[in-house]
C-alpha cells in the first residue's frame, strides 16, 4: 500500500522531471551537460528487474560513484512501470527502445537532485572543506578572482567577498556587512591584490608565545624572591655574628665578675654597688714621643682610626693664606710619624669620629653648620650635610654603620643616612632647655645585666639624655640625674656600661669633678615591656680648682685587660692629665704638659697599649710598660 501511494502521488511525466531535473542540475554545477544523456539498454533493465523480483524493487546507483562505500537511497517502482524481460522482446524499434530508456534516465536525475553531496571517484581531487569556503564569495558561493569583476575585496569589518557581489549588495541592502551586520558602504569596499589568499594558523605559535610570557614572568618573580632570600640571609648571617659576639663579651663579663667576686672576698676592703676591681699592677705609662701639632695653636680635637692605625688631630690650616679654614692632620701610630694636612671646614672643628667600617671615613663635626665625611685612603671629602647651625659634636651608630649623629648647638640631634645624600632622616628635638651638645656618644645593643639596650647619650651644659633606640628607628628619651648646671662634658665605657660626668667647680664643690656613674634600667611597670634608664653615681674623683675651657675626658679599660677600668681628666690648674683607677679611687698618675690637656684618647696597636694627650699646640704618646 505505501509503494502503491508513493507511485500514486507523483502526476509529473517524464519529459518535465527531465527538464526540472537538468534546470536543477545546470543551476547547481554551473556548467551544462555538452554531451547527449546516455540511454539504458532494455537488456539491462530487464536484469536488474530479475534480479530484484522478489521485493520489487530496483536500487540505481549513482554512475559516478561506482566505486564508492555509501549506497545511494533504493528506487522503488512497481511492475507495470519498468517492463519485464518477458514482455520486453530483444529486438524492438527505436521509439519503444527509447521510452524505457528516457523513463530511467528521469530517474537518475532525479536521484542526483535529490543526493545532497556525491562523492567523486578518488582520481579526482577534492578540496578541503575550509579551503573551498576561504576560496569561494559569501554571496554567490563561487570562487573569486585576482582580476576582473569578480576580483578579491574587503570590507572595513574584515570579511571577503568579490567586488560585484558585495556592490550590489550594498546598493540594494541597507548597507551592512552580509556576515556581521556591521555598517558598511561602497567606498568601504577595499580591493584585495593577492593571487592566492590562505589563514595562516597562528594558534600554536600563540599558546607558545603565551606560555613563554608566563615562564619568563615565573622566572622573574623566581628571582625576586631568590634577591629577597639572599638579602634576608644577609642580614640574619649578620645578626648571628653581632649575638656571637654579644655572648663571648657576656662570658667575658661573667667570668670577670666572679674573679672581682673571690678578690673582693679576701679583701677587707667593701666596694659600693657597681664598683670595679681596682688594678694591681706596677706599670706606667711612660712618654714615648711628642708632635708638634700646629706652632700657632688652636687644635681642639683628636680621634684614632683602629684600621688604618692612624691619629688624626684637628688643627687650622697651616698655610691659611692660600688654603683657608680648618682640616686635620695625619699621624701614623705604627712608625710614631706625622703625615700631611687635610682640609675639611672652613670653620673650627668640634667633633671626630670613626665607625667600625674598615673603609676609614671620618666624620667631622664643625662651626660652619656642616657635618661632612671624609676618606682617608683618598684624602679628600666624599659627602657633607648641610645642618642649618653650627655643629657641636657627632658620633657614629655602631648598631648600623649607615646612620650618624650630629649634635647641634641648640641641643637637637640630626640622624643621617649615608644612603640619602640630599638631608637628615629625623631630628630628636631636647625635651628640656636648648643649651648646645658638648658630647655626643653611642652605646651598642649588648648582653649586659645593667643596660642591654642600645641608643645615643647626649650630653648638653645643663644635663643629659639617653635616647634608647626602638624598632622601626625610633627613639625614646630618658633624662638622667645629674647634678643642674656645670656639667662640660659626657664620655662611656661600652662594655662595663659606665659613663663619665665632668663638672666645672661650683659654690659648693670649689675643684673640678669627674663622677663616674653605672647606667642601669628597670621596668617602668610589672606588665609592662617598657623601661626607666637611669644612672647611679659609682665613684668620684677631683682635680684641681680651674676649668675654663670645654676638654674631652677618657674613661676606659686597664692596659693590664684585668676587669679594672682607668679614667684620665686633663687639669688645668697644673697643666697635665691625671690618671686614676676607677674602682679604687686612687690617683696612679699625673702626666706633665705644657698647656692645658684638652683631648685625650687611648688607643692600641700591635698589642701596644698607648695613650695620648692634646694640647692647643702638640700630641703626647705615652705607652703603657
Amino acid at each position: 500500500a505505501r509503494r502503491q501511494q508513493r507511485i500514486g502521488g507523483s502526476q509529473r511525466t517524464v519529459s518535465a522531471r527531465a527538464a526540472l531535473d537538468g534546470y536543477f542540475q545546470l543551476s547547481r554545477t554551473q556548467e551544462p551537460a555538452t554531451g547527449p544523456v546516455p540511454h539504458l539498454e532494455p537488456s539491462h533493465i530487464a536484469r536488474v528487474s530479475q534480479e530484484h523480483s522478489s521485493d520489487e524493487t530496483i536500487e540505481v546507483s549513482d554512475s559516478d560513484s561506482s566505486t564508492s562505500a555509501e549506497e545511494e537511497e533504493a528506487v522503488e517502482a512497481t511492475a507495470p512501470l519498468l517492463p519485464s524481460a518477458q514482455e520486453t522482446p530483444p529486438a524492438e524499434t527505436p521509439q519503444a527502445s527509447a521510452e524505457p530508456g528516457s523513463h530511467e534516465e528521469a530517474e537518475v536525475q532525479q536521484k542526483q537532485v535529490r543526493t545532497p553531496l556525491k562523492k567523486l571517484e578518488p582520481s579526482v581531487p577534492v578540496a578541503p572543506l575550509d579551503e573551498e569556503e576561504g576560496d569561494t564569495c559569501a554571496i554567490c558561493f563561487e570562487q573569486w578572482t585576482n582580476a576582473g569583476g569578480h576580483r578579491l575585496s574587503a570590507l572595513r569589518c574584515g570579511h571577503l567577498f568579490g567586488y560585484t557581489c558585495i556592490e550590489r549588495w550594498l546598493k540594494g541592502q541597507a548597507g551592512k556587512c552580509p556576515q556581521c551586520n556591521k555598517k558598511a558602504k561602497r567606498s568601504d569596499i577595499v580591493i584585495l591584490y593577492a593571487r592566492t589568499l590562505k589563514a595562516l594558523d597562528t594558534s600554536e605559535q600563540e599558546r607558545m608565545k603565551s606560555s613563554l610570557e608566563k615562564e619568563q614572568m615565573l622566572r622573574r618573580q623566581a628571582e625576586l624572591e631568590s634577591a629577597q632570600s639572599r638579602l634576608q640571609l644577609q642580614v640574619l648571617t649578620d645578626e648571628c655574628s653581632k649575638l656571637h659576639k654579644q655572648v663571648q663579651e657576656l662570658k667575658a663579663l661573667v667570668a670577670q665578675h666572679n674573679v672581682s667576686a673571690s678578690q673582693q672576698s679576701g679583701s677587707s676592703r667593701t666596694c659600693l654597688p657597681g664598683s670595679l676591681p681596682s688594678s694591681q699592677s706596677q706599670r706606667k705609662y711612660h712618654l714615648e714621643k711628642g708632635f708638634v701639632v700646629s706652632q700657632t695653636g688652636n687644635c681642639r680635637v683628636m680621634a684614632y682610626c683602629d684600621a688604618l692605625s692612624c691619629l688624626v688631630v684637628s688643627q687650622p690650616s697651616p698655610q691659611s693664606t692660600f688654603i683657608p679654614g680648618c682640616g686635620v692632620k695625619m699621624m701614623s701610630v705604627a712608625n710614631l710619624k706625622s703625615s700631611q694636612y687635610i682640609p675639611i671646614h672652613s670653620k673650627q672643628i668640634r667633633g671626630l669620629a670613626f665607625g667600625s667600617r674598615a673603609d676609614g671615613l671620618l666624620l667631622s663635626a664643625a662651626l660652619d653648620n656642616t657635618l661632612k665625611l671624609t676618606s682617608l685612603a683618598t684624602n679628600t671629602v666624599v659627602q657633607t650635610y648641610n645642618a642649618g647651625r653650627p655643629v657641636w659634636s657627632c658620633c657614629w651608630c655602631l648598631d648600623d654603620t649607615n646612620y650618624i649623629y650630629a649634635g647641634l648647638v641648640n641641643g637637637s640631634i640630626m640622624i643621617y643616612d649615608l644612603r640619602d645624600t640630599n638631608s637628615h632622616v629625623q631630628e630628636l628635638v631636647p625635651q628640656k632647655s636648648r643649651c648646645p651638645m658638648v658630647s655626643l656618644s653611642y652605646l651598642p645593643r649588648m648582653a649586659s645585666a645593667s643596660l642591654p639596650y642600645g641608643g645615643i647619650l647626649a650630653g648638653t651644659l645643663e644635663g643629659a639624655c639617653f635616647w634608647e633606640q626602638k624598632a622601626g628607628n625610633s627613639y625614646r628619651p630618658h633624662h638622667l640625674p645629674l647634678e643642674p648646671g656645670g656639667c662640660i662634658d659626657i664620655q662611656t665605657e661600652i662594655s662595663t656600661r659606665h659613663c663619665l660626668a665632668t663638672y666645672r667647680p661650683s659654690k659648693n664643690n670649689p675643684c673640678v669633678r669627674c663622677v663616674m656613674m653605672e647606667l642601669t634600667c628597670s621596668p617602668l611597670t610589672e606588665a609592662s615591656e617598657d623601661v626607666v634608664c637611669s644612672s647611679n653615681p659609682v665613684q668620684t674623683f677631683s682635680a684641681g680648682p680651674t676649668c675654663k675651657l670645654l676638654t674631652k675626658n677618657a674613661i676606659f679599660q686597664s692596659p693590664e685587660e684585668d676587669g679594672s677600668v682607668f679614667v684620665c681628666a686633663g687639669d688645668e690648674a697644673s697643666n697635665s692629665a691625671l690618671l686614676w683607677d676607677a674602682g679604687s679611687g686612687s690617683l696612679l698618675q699625673k702626666l706633665q704638659a705644657d698647656l692645658p690637656v684638652l683631648d685625650i684618647c687611648p688607643l692600641e696597636v700591635n698589642q701596644t697599649h698607648l695613650l695620648a694627650t692634646l694640647t692647643e699646640k702638640m700630641v703626647k704618646i705615652y705607652k703603657w710598660q
